[in-house]
């Protein structure tokens, strides 16, 4: 475990850490640390500058066992030591905090909850105002559950509303090709069914060279499709033909 920073005194805001660090190393080895005397003297060995200075004069009286002296009592060596170097202000400074700690909406009750003990731990006996029938941490655990149920529950949410479109997305996917795909189908249908103008004269009838072409390649002379003119069924002629129950004679394809 790493051992305490030095302590010289000249930096108040310092000392909480210094004793929480020291604390640290103490419970941590309940058996080398089990008497107050020897949690004195371990603290000591890190105190450097003028608090080093201040300590010096309990170091030629280290026989003396009264139980009121310094080095015999960890919350005496820990009360003075504050006196001396830590911040006089830090009590008030942290009551001030604390009537102004507040949350954010939509933040997490844990962030609160931290920052509200960092602040308790400057302050003492905060919860002495509470019943004794419920204490402080069981309104902190209670709280704390409450919140993670419904961050939990805002995520679940979110993801649902993610999810639900890409889903309304995907069912109407297949139906929009199809119904693109159709389309597109019948669209080409329609432009071999009607020739284009380009390839019509003035009296709307195919020239000469488009004729020509598909005579060549075995298409349709009307429609444009791989059959004979006499078989081709949008003739309006082979239309009527068809209606009566005859049926056009097969050209060569």
């Amino acid at each position: 475990m790493k051992a305490p920073e030095c302590f010289d005194g000249t930096q108040p805001f310092k000392f909480r850490s210094f004793i929480q660090s020291c604390q640290l190393i103490f419970d941590n080895d309940l058996a080398n640390f089990s008497q107050d005397r020897k949690k004195v003297l371990y603290a000591t060995s890190f105190l450097i500058g003028r608090a080093e200075k201040w300590i010096e004069p309990y170091l030629s009286n280290l026989t003396n066992q009264d139980p009121r002296y310094l080095f015999n009592s960890w919350k005496l060596f820990e009360s003075q030591l504050f006196t001396l170097f830590g911040d006089p202000n830090e009590v008030r400074k942290a009551e001030a905090e604390l009537d102004s700690l507040g949350m954010k909406e939509g933040g997490h009750v844990s962030l609160y909850i931290a920052d509200f003990r960092i602040l308790v731990s400057r302050i003492g006996d905060w919860g002495k105002g509470l019943s004794f029938i419920i204490s402080g941490e069981d309104l902190m655990d209670i709280t704390l559950e409450l919140d993670t149920r419904y961050h939990e529950r805002q995520k679940e949410k979110n993801h649902h509303q993610e999810k639900k479109p890409e889903a309304s997305k995907s069912n109407y996917a297949h139906p929009q090709n199809s119904s693109s795909s159709s389309h597109k189908q019948k669209k080409n249908f329609q432009k071999r069914d009607k020739p284009h103008s380009s390839l019509l004269n003035k009296y709307f009838k195919l020239i000469n060279s488009e004729k020509e072409r598909r005579i060549k390649e075995g298409l349709c002379t009307y429609c444009g499709w791989k059959h004979s003119l006499e078989s081709c069924f949008k003739m309006p002629q082979n239309k009527l033909t068809q209606s009566s129950g005859t049926f056009p004679s097969q050209g060569k394809a």
